[in-house]
């Protein structure tokens, strides 16, 4: 699923080479509405929030 980074808190895949040592994440936050919201590349692969489970 997601792994928030340690550093700035941002969301990222669970594989994703650039966060590190991060906090894995049951859901992603209420903030996050659209695939649009998570910045890093890492999400690339997906097209919507409903592919990400």
């Amino acid at each position: 699923m997601a792994t928030m980074s340690a550093d700035d808190f941002s969301i990222h895949t669970k594989d994703c080479p650039t966060v590190g040592d991060g906090m894995p994440l049951s859901d992603l936050p209420d903030e996050v509405t659209s695939i649009g919201d998570l910045d890093c590349e890492c999400w690339s692969e997906y097209d919507s929030l409903d592919e990400i489970s």
